[in-house]
C-alpha cells in the first residue's frame, strides 16, 4: 500500500510530521482527521512501504524566476477562468521542458480532483513547503487569487533585488579576473625576464625589487601547491561545515561580521516579516508561519533563532517579545511588531516593516558594491605601481653609477 508523508498541526498547535499507508491522497487526509491533525501537506512517501511499493521520485526544484513567472500568471488566469483551465493553460505555454512537465502532472492532479496545494504537493521539492502552506490557506478560505497575488509580488520582489544585486556584481567580478590575470602575468612573465638584466651587474639590488623577485619566484615555482591546498583547504572546510556544532559556530561568526553579518540579518528579518504578514493575511496562525520560516532559512544560528521564537509563541508569548529574545533582528521589526501587536494591525505594520528592509537592504548593497569596483581599481594600480617601481629602482641605481 501506498505511503504518504504530512505536515500537520495538532490540537495544541504544534507542527508534527510523519507518515500514513493509504489507498490514495484523500484516504490519507481523512486518516490525519480521525486523528485530530489539520494537514499542511500530504505528499507520497520516499523510499519503500512494508509492503515493499516504491514512493515516487522527489521532482527537482523550479528556479526563483520560473516560480515567480507561473505564479503571476496563475494570479491572473485564475481571476476568470477555472483553476484547472489556468493550469492547463501554464503548461500549455511553459517553455521550458521541466517547467512544462511539472505544471502538466499538477494540472493531472487537479483533473482527478486533487486541490490545487495537494497536486502542488506531489511535485516534491518543485514547490517550497511554505509556497505550498499559502495556496492550502488561499484553497481553505476561498480567497486564493489574493494569495497568489501577494506570492507573486514577494516572489517578483525577491527576482528583482537578487537580479540587481548579479548586474552590479557583473563589472566588479570581470574587473578583478582580469586584475588578477594582469597581476599574474606581470609576475610570474615579465619581472623575472627584466630582473635577469639585472643579476650579471654584481650589485645589490633594491629592497623592494627583491622582494617583488622573492614573490615572483614563489609565485612561479610553488604557485600550483597554493592552489592545491587552497582546494584542499576548501574541500575539509566544507566537510567540517557538515558537523552541525561546527555550523552553527561559524555561521554565529558570519552574523558578527561588519558588513556581510548586517546584510544577512536584514535579509532574513525582512523575509519573515513578509511571510508572517502573508502567512496572517491567509488565515493561517503565525506559529506555523515561524516554523514554516525556519525550515526556509539557510544560516543556522538565524533558523535556531527563529524555532525559539516559535516556542516562546506556543507557550503563549507575544511575537515581539519573542523577537526581542531572540536578539538577531533589527529594533525597528521589534518596535513596528510589538506597536502591530498592540494596535491589533500586525499584518500591515510587518508588510511596511519588510517593504523599509528591503529599501534598506537595497541602498546598503548599492553603495558597498559602488564603492567595490574603485577599490578594485585602486589595489590592482598600487601593485602594478610596486612592480614598475621594482623594476624602475634598480635602472635609476645604474644610471646614479654610471654618473658618478
Amino acid at each position: 500500500m501506498p505511503r504518504f508523508d504530512y505536515v500537520a498541526v495538532d490540537g495544541a498547535g504544534r507542527t508534527v510530521t510523519g507518515s500514513v499507508e493509504a489507498r490514495d491522497l484523500a484516504l490519507a487526509r481523512d486518516q490525519l482527521g480521525r486523528k485530530q491533525l489539520m494537514p499542511l501537506e500530504v505528499q507520497p512517501g520516499r523510499g519503500v512501504s512494508r509492503t515493499g511499493t516504491a514512493g515516487p521520485a522527489r521532482g527537482s526544484r523550479l528556479d526563483a524566476r520560473a516560480l515567480a513567472l507561473a505564479t503571476r500568471q496563475l494570479a491572473t488566469l485564475i481571476a476568470v477562468v477555472p483553476v484547472e483551465e489556468a493550469v492547463r493553460t501554464l503548461a500549455l505555454q511553459a517553455e521550458k521542458p521541466k517547467v512544462r512537465r511539472c505544471l502538466e502532472a499538477v494540472h493531472k492532479g487537479v483533473v482527478e480532483g486533487r486541490r490545487l496545494s495537494e497536486a502542488m504537493g506531489e511535485q516534491g521539492r518543485a514547490f517550497p513547503p511554505l509556497y505550498r502552506a499559502m495556496i492550502a490557506a488561499g484553497e481553505s478560505s476561498g480567497a486564493l487569487q489574493p494569495i497568489l497575488e501577494r506570492l507573486a509580488d514577494g516572489l517578483e520582489r525577491e527576482q528583482e533585488v537578487r537580479g540587481k544585486v548579479i548586474t552590479a556584481l557583473v563589472y566588479p567580478a570581470a574587473l578583478a579576473v582580469v586584475a588578477l590575470a594582469v597581476i599574474t602575468a606581470l609576475m610570474t612573465f615579465v619581472v623575472p625576464r627584466v630582473v635577469d638584466q639585472f643579476t650579471s651587474m654584481n650589485q645589490q639590488l633594491p629592497l623592494l625589487t627583491r622582494i617583488i623577485i622573492g614573490i615572483s619566484h614563489a609565485m612561479r615555482d610553488w604557485g600550483w601547491v597554493a592552489a592545491l591546498v587552497l582546494v584542499c583547504a576548501g574541500a575539509l572546510a566544507g566537510l567540517a561545515l557538515r558537523r552541525p556544532a561546527l555550523r552553527l559556530k561559524a555561521d554565529t561568526a558570519l552574523l558578527r561580521l561588519p558588513v556581510v553579518g548586517r546584510l544577512i540579518r536584514d535579509l532574513h528579518a525582512a523575509r519573515m516579516a513578509r511571510t508572517l504578514s502573508t502567512m496572517i493575511a491567509s488565515g493561517l496562525p503565525v506559529l506555523e508561519g515561524l516554523n514554516l520560516t525556519a525550515r526556509t532559512v539557510s544560516n543556522t544560528r538565524l533558523a535556531a533563532a527563529t524555532r525559539t521564537m516559535a516556542e516562546v509563541v506556543r507557550e503563549g508569548g507575544s511575537l515581539s517579545g519573542a523577537m526581542r529574545r531572540a536578539d538577531v533582528f533589527p529594533p525597528l521589526l521589534v518596535h513596528m511588531t510589538a506597536s502591530g501587536e498592540g494596535s491589533g494591525r500586525l499584518e500591515p505594520l510587518l508588510d511596511r516593516a519588510a517593504d523599509y528592509m528591503d529599501r534598506e537592504f537595497a541602498t546598503f548593497t548599492a553603495v558597498m558594491l559602488s564603492l567595490l569596483e574603485p577599490g578594485i581599481i585602486i589595489v590592482m594600480g598600487g601593485v602594478v605601481a610596486l612592480i614598475v617601481l621594482s623594476i624602475l629602482l634598480p635602472i635609476l641605481q645604474i644610471n646614479t653609477l654610471a654618473a658618478v
